[in-house]
C-alpha cells in the first residue's frame, strides 16, 4: 500500500462514521497512485457505488486534510483470483442471498486471522454437539448485505455483537415483513462470530425445528435436547411467530433463554411482528425478548432495491442495464425474494432472446407471454400528485395544507414525509420536489434529512412509511 493512501485511509476514519467506514471503507484498497489520482480497488459494485456517490465528497476531504497532494480518486471492482464461469441459459431456481463465494475467500476480511474469544466469554464444552451442526447458510455474510436506510441500525447492532458478543444487543430482536433480510442479517452474524471466534458454537434453527426437536424429544424420550440447544454460544431462532399455541415449547424454549442470557450467551430471534403482537405468546416469554433490542427491519427504498439488484446480478455473472434496474426496483414492491426472483426470470429471458433486459422490459420485446414479466410490464409511473393526495389521506390533513404554508408541527412533519417519498421512490430532484411545494429546494433538502434522521430510530415512523408506501402502489 502506497504511504500516500495509508495517510488518507487514517484520515477516512475521522471523516465518516464509524458504521459508514466499517461498512463501506475498511476492505478499499489501493491499486496504485498516478498523475495525482488514486486507484482503488472496492470488494463488490454496490460499495463502489456508495464511495462514488454517497462518499465522495467526505473521502476527497480525508484526502485534503491528509496533506497528499491528489486530485482525485477511481474506483474499480476488485478482480477474483479465479476467472467468471460462462452464465448458462437456465434458471436458477432458489431465491439465494446475494454473495459471491469466490469473492469473499479472497476479499481482506475473510484472511483476517481469528480472534480470541472475549474475555467474557467461556464458551461452552459439549463434545456431543459438532460445530459443523451450526445450521448456518455460508452464503449470508454480513458482507454482502446492503445496507439502506430501512436496515442500518440493525447492521449497526449486528456490527456490535460481532465485536462482543453476548454483551450488547443481547438479545437482539429483529422483526419485519417477509422478505426484507432478517434471515440473511441474523446468520450473517452467526457466520461472522464463526469466522472472527472458531471456537464458540453458534447454532441457527428455526421455531418450528425448535419445536420438532422438542416434541421428537419428549415423545422418543431422547436425552440431548437440552444439550444441544443450552450449550452454545450463540443461539439464533428465526420465524419466532409461529410458536403461537404451543405452550410446552415456550416453556422450554423460555427456559433455554434463560439458560443463555444467564451466562452471556447471545440470543438473536427474528419475527415478522414483536412478541407482545403475537397470540398466545407467554407475557414472561415476551417480556425477557424485549429486554434487549427490539429492531424492525423496513422493505428498502428505491434506492437500495437499485443495489440489491445490481449486486444480485454481479453474484449472477449478468449484465443489467441501468433502465432496467430502474423499472425492476419502481415496479416490485413486496420483498426483496420477489426482486430477486423477477431478476432472475428477466435476465433468463433477456438471454434467450438475445436482448438486453431494458428492452425485454421497456422496449418491443416487452410484449412476451411469460406471466411473470407480463405482470411488470404494465409500468406504473406514479406521479407526485399521487403521493400528496396519499400522505394527505392518510394523516387527515387537507391538500391545500399540505401544500401551503402552515407551521403546525403535524403538517410540517407530513409535508416532509411527502417530500421524502417523493425523493426516494420517484427519484425527483430536489428542485421538483420545491415546484410541487412552492418551496426552496434547501427547505428540501432539509425537510428530507429531517425524516431521513428520524428513520433511524422512530419506529413507528417506519411502520408509517410503510403503510404509505403500500397505498402509493397499491
Amino acid at each position: 500500500m502506497p504511504n500516500e493512501w495509508q495517510s488518507v485511509f487514517d484520515q477516512i476514519k475521522s471523516h465518516v462514521s464509524e458504521m459508514a467506514f466499517k461498512t463501506y471503507c475498511a476492505n478499499l484498497k489501493c491499486i496504485s497512485f498516478d498523475n495525482k489520482i488514486f486507484k482503488i480497488s472496492a470488494p463488490n459494485i454496490f460499495i463502489k457505488q456508495q464511495i462514488e456517490g454517497k462518499y465522495r465528497e467526505q473521502i476527497m476531504e480525508a484526502i485534503k486534510a491528509s496533506g497528499v497532494d491528489c486530485e482525485g480518486f477511481e474506483v474499480e471492482i476488485e478482480k477474483a483470483d479465479k476467472p467468471k464461469e460462462n452464465r448458462h441459459a437456465v434458471e436458477i431456481v432458489s431465491n439465494e442471498p446475494i454473495g459471491r463465494q469466490a469473492q469473499t475467500q479472497n476479499s481482506p476480511s475473510s484472511v483476517m486471522p481469528a480472534r480470541k474469544v472475549p474475555s467474557n466469554i467461556t464458551h461452552s464444552k459439549n463434545p456431543r454437539f459438532s460445530t459443523e451442526d451450526s445450521g448456518l447458510n455460508p452464503m449470508y455474510l454480513l458482507s454482502n448485505y446492503v445496507v439502506g436506510s430501512n436496515n442500518d441500525y440493525a447492521m449497526s447492532a449486528a456490527q456490535a455483537i460481532v465485536e462482543n458478543p453476548g454483551t450488547v444487543y443481547n438479545p437482539l430482536f429483529l422483526y419485519g415483513g417477509p422478505g426484507v433480510g432478517k434471515t440473511h442479517l441474523a446468520q450473517g452474524i452467526g457466520n461472522e462470530i464463526k469466522r472472527r471466534y472458531p471456537e464458540m458454537r453458534v447454532l441457527y434453527t428455526t421455531i418450528e425445528q425448535f419445536y420438532s426437536d422438542f416434541v421428537t424429544a419428549m415423545k422418543n424420550k431422547i436425552s440431548g435436547f437440552a444439550d444441544k440447544y443450552r450449550n452454545l454460544d450463540v443461539l439464533i431462532v428465526d420465524d419466532f411467530q409461529y410458536i403461537v399455541n404451543k405452550k410446552a415449547s415456550q416453556d422450554e424454549f423460555f427456559h433455554t433463554f434463560n439458560e443463555l442470557y444467564q451466562h452471556n450467551k447471545q440470543v438473536i430471534v427474528t419475527s415478522d411482528r414483536l412478541p407482545s403482537q403475537i397470540e398466545t405468546v407467554d407475557p414472561r416469554l415476551a417480556s425477557r425478548l424485549m429486554m434487549g433490542m427490539p429492531i424492525d427491519i423496513q422493505m428498502p427504498d428505491f434506492e437500495t432495491r437499485c443495489a440489491i439488484i445490481k449486486l444480485k446480478a454481479e453474484f449472477l455473472n449478468a449484465d443489467i442495464d441501468d433502465p432496467a434496474v430502474e423499472f425492476l426496483a419502481r415496479n416490485i414492491q413486496t420483498n426483496i425474494r420477489e426482486i430477486e426472483g423477477q431478476l432472475q426470470r428477466v435476465l433468463l429471458l433477456a438471454e434467450v432472446r438475445g436482448v438486453k433486459p431494458s428492452e425485454l422490459l421497456l422496449g418491443e420485446a416487452a410484449t412476451i407471454s411469460a406471466p411473470q414479466i407480463q405482470s411488470m410490464t404494465s409500468s406504473r409511473v406514479i406521479q407526485p400528485r399521487k403521493v400528496v393526495d396519499t400522505v394527505s389521506g392518510f394523516y387527515g390533513i387537507d391538500v391545500e395544507d399540505l401544500l401551503g404554508t402552515s407551521r403546525r408541527k403535524e403538517i410540517k412533519t407530513a409535508r416532509q414525509i411527502a417530500m421524502y417519498l417523493m425523493s426516494k421512490e420517484l427519484s425527483l430532484s430536489t428542485v421538483k420536489i420545491g415546484n410541487e411545494f412552492k418551496k426552496d429546494h434547501t427547505t428540501v433538502m432539509h425537510g428530507i434529512e429531517v425524516i431521513e434522521n428520524s428513520l433511524k430510530t422512530d419506529f413507528n415512523l417506519r411502520s408509517q412509511m410503510t403503510e404509505l408506501r403500500e397505498k402509493i402502489y397499491a
